[in-house]
């Protein structure tokens, strides 16, 4: 196998029993921990869903798909890294089951294997293997976590890899981490070690023996059944780890620490390094204490049943909040309630944000949330999709456009101050029709771009910059056609992209706060410098809830 003068260590991360265990949060704290001592980490998901990536999956199923600085539409879980780490990830670090047969499938096209029989093992697997070492190369430790559970027919090829993988490079390069359950029974008043038992014996039969058991648990995990749990699964006792549910995520760091799992690491891999300082994540913490003030923020969507859909948002608000002292208590409103009365659905809040999204359903009521924020003062944050329907309702109601919205939704609008760029810039000034038979994968502006923003604006002011560099997901533009329109009424245009001069930010000057941007800043804010557009926008929250 092409890499083994690399000096990466590899940890692999598996989970068992049941899903959403939050393999992603133990990793990431992992993560975090390691870069505490000093040491550079990478991380990689392997996700077992034959779609080559997120980008086209409903959060119904999949949840927010998150976005690198380079454009790649991956799983959620990179968003757990990224905000617990400092490293940035990017696309080689998330690959998918349909994007490793995709790979193979057009080496094959190409005559690679030199008209061999493709097949899972050796080809898949090989594939897997070359993905792990390029996404690892120069870490010093590599986390790389498993999706799904040990036993699911999906996740064979991925473990298959991992085992050939631990042998290749031999105990002091690879190390295995098994994340199970160790469930309550209130009729009996006993913790079960089964299910673990079960999932342990049920990795070993596919080759692979845990270094390190990390036991979820919703309560104290008593020594007797931790040394049950390492007897039964070949484990020592000190390699059993309890996750004991925390009522903050930023407390794993420090949970985990006070377990030594760094310590196994380190000693496993035969490294040295300092101890970790993790006072940073412990003022994070304690910040929770001190939030004064309570505000109520209507975030207006169609996947209000799905906290996973806002992931990042989610945690962007409360971020923003450990910084201004502020408890943020978020109140998911379905945007089809706010069409039929939004003095009633946005009433009791303090701020109002609209997220991004795709699809007509609910449409009206985002632009009826966007009108009432404006015409009532209370703080407005639109992203993505909330930029755009805060310019349609502009553009109706103080522009006097009767019929102006996207063509997203409307392939024909009277004005469509929201379109695609070929829609509104091509060479004979006609407006061109969509192709709705446009393949809906890679057609999107993705990825981190740079924004100029104007002086003396609302955004200057929250960033304190005269450029900005932002991720993007989206496929419709403001129509720079209806620019002077909009500005002679009054909405102020404070971004825009340097390299096309596409809109990236809108204002209102005479409003408390209100500001919609193009961009998805929520996927750079972190819990230890938050994000200025949001920290901004909780403030003005934070002062109409004191008026």
């Amino acid at each position: 196998m092409a890499g083994h003068a690399t000096g990466t260590r590899y940890l692999f991360v598996t989970g068992g029993v049941v899903s959403s265990l939050g393999k992603g949060i133990a990793a990431a704290s992992l993560g975090a921990l390691l870069e505490a001592r000093g040491l550079s980490v990478s991380v990689i998901k392997l996700d077992p869903y034959l779609n080559v990536d997120a980008g086209t999956m409903s959060p119904f199923q999949h949840g927010e798909v998150y976005v690198t600085r380079d454009g790649a539409e991956t799983d959620l879980d990179l968003g757990h890294y990224e905000r617990f780490l400092k490293t940035r990830t990017s696309r080689l670090s998330n690959f998918t089951t349909g994007q490793i047969y995709n790979n193979v499938i057009n080496k094959e096209r190409r005559g690679d294997y030199l008209g061999g029989t493709v097949q899972v093992i050796p080809h898949i697997t090989d594939e897997i293997k070359r993905c792990i070492l390029e996404g690892g190369e120069g870490a010093d430790i590599c986390l790389v976590e498993i999706g799904g559970t040990v036993g699911d027919i999906e996740s064979l090829p991925f473990l298959e890899a991992i085992r050939q993988f631990g042998v290749e490079l031999g105990h002091d390069r690879v190390m295995f981490m098994h994340l199970t359950l160790v469930p309550f029974i209130p009729s009996s008043g006993e913790l079960k070690t089964k299910p673990t038992q079960h999932s342990v014996k049920e990795l070993r039969s596919i080759g692979i023996q845990p270094d390190i058991l990390v036991c979820r648990v919703d309560r104290a995990l008593p020594e007797n059944e931790r040394r049950k749990i390492a007897l039964f699964t070949n484990v020592q006792d000190r390699s059993v780890i309890a996750a004991t549910d925390v009522d903050d995520i930023y407390k794993m760091p420090s949970l985990l620490q006070s377990q030594h799992l760094d310590d196994l690491v380190i000693d496993h891999f035969g490294m040295t390094a300092p101890k970790a300082d993790l006072s940073n994540w412990a003022k994070l913490v304690d910040a929770r204490t001190t939030q004064d003030v309570s505000v109520r923020v209507a975030m207006v969507g169609k996947y209000v049943d799905l906290a996973d859909a806002y992931k990042s948002v989610n945690e962007a608000l409360s971020h923003a909040g450990l910084h201004t002292a502020t408890r943020v208590d978020i109140h998911y409103v379905d945007s089809e309630t706010v069409e039929k009365d939004p003095e009633e659905a946005l009433a009791d809040c303090d701020a109002i944000l609209v997220p991004g999204g795709f699809g007509e359903r609910g449409i009206e009521g985002k632009i009826a949330a966007a009108r009432y924020a404006r015409t009532h003062g209370v703080p407005y944050l639109g992203i993505c999709l909330g930029m755009q329907v805060a310019c349609i309702d502009f553009a109706r109601d103080v522009a006097g456009l009767a019929g102006a919205h996207s063509t997203e939704f409307d392939p024909e609008p009277a004005h469509p101050v929201i379109a695609l760029v070929t829609e509104w810039t091509d060479a004979g000034g006609a407006r061109q029709t969509r192709d709705a038979s446009a393949d809906l994968g890679g057609t999107m502006r993705l990825g981190e771009q740079r924004c100029r923003l104007v002086p003396d604006t609302l955004a200057h002011r929250c960033y304190n910059a005269d450029e900005i560099y932002e991720r993007h997901r989206h496929r419709y533009e403001f129509n720079n056609r209806y620019r002077e329109t909009l500005a002679d009424k009054g909405l102020v245009f404070s971004g825009f992209s340097v390299e096309d001069d596409l809109v990236e930010i809108v204002e209102l000057p005479d409003h408390p706060w209100f500001l919609g941007c193009q961009f998805h800043p929520e996927f750079t804010s972190t819990p230890r410098a938050g994000h200025p557009l949001f920290m901004g926008f909780i403030s003005a929250a934070r002062q109409r809830c004191l008026k």
